[in-house]
C-alpha cells in the first residue's frame, strides 16, 4: 500500500497517479482508498487539513499523486443580485454549511431543507453534478497552538 504523510510542494504535472475524492473524503486526516489506476493508498496527514483539487500527495516512497475533486450532487444558486447572494451566504454560513463561493454563484452539497430556505430568500436553486470546493474558513492554515489560544476563553 502507498503511504502518504505530507502534501508535496511540487507541481501537479509531476504526479504520475491520480486519486478522485469527494469533499467528505478530502477532509479526512487518516483514510484508506485506491488511486485511479487501482493502487491501494492510505494517508496520515495533519488534522484539520482539507485536500484541495490539484493538491499533490507525496508517498513515503517518493511517488506523487494528484488529488482530483469528484463530481457530487450539489445545489447551485446563481444571481446577478449580489445582495440576495450575500443574504443567502449569510444564512447558509449561520448554519455552518460548507459553501463554495464564486462569481455570481453559491454552491453547497444538495440538501432539500437548505434548498427550501434559499428559495424563501427569492432565489432559484438548480441541481448539478460538479466538483465541490468550499471555502476553507477564516482560520485555515493557522497552526494548532494558535487555534487553541483563540478558543481558550470562558463562556
Amino acid at each position: 500500500m502507498l503511504e502518504v504523510f505530507e502534501i508535496a510542494k511540487k507541481l501537479s504535472q509531476d504526479a504520475t497517479m491520480q486519486v478522485v475524492l469527494t469533499f467528505d473524503e478530502r477532509q479526512k486526516s487518516r483514510y484508506k482508498t485506491a488511486t485511479a489506476c487501482g493502487k491501494e493508498l492510505g494517508w496520515f496527514i495533519e488534522r484539520g487539513t482539507v485536500l484541495q483539487d490539484g493538491d499533490v500527495l507525496q508517498c513515503k516512497t517518493g511517488e506523487l499523486i494528484k488529488v482530483i475533486a469528484a463530481a457530487e450532487e450539489v445545489s447551485e444558486v446563481r444571481s446577478q443580485n449580489q445582495l440576495l447572494l450575500t443574504r443567502a451566504a449569510y444564512h447558509l454560513g449561520n448554519r455552518h454549511v460548507p459553501l463554495q463561493i464564486g462569481p455570481g454563484f453559491l454552491r453547497y452539497l444538495r440538501d432539500h431543507v437548505l434548498d427550501d430556505m434559499v428559495r424563501g430568500l427569492d432565489l432559484e436553486v438548480h441541481y448539478e453534478e460538479q466538483p465541490f470546493q468550499p471555502e476553507n474558513g477564516a482560520y485555515h492554515g493557522q497552526h494548532q497552538h494558535s487555534m487553541l489560544l483563540l478558543h481558550n476563553h470562558h463562556h
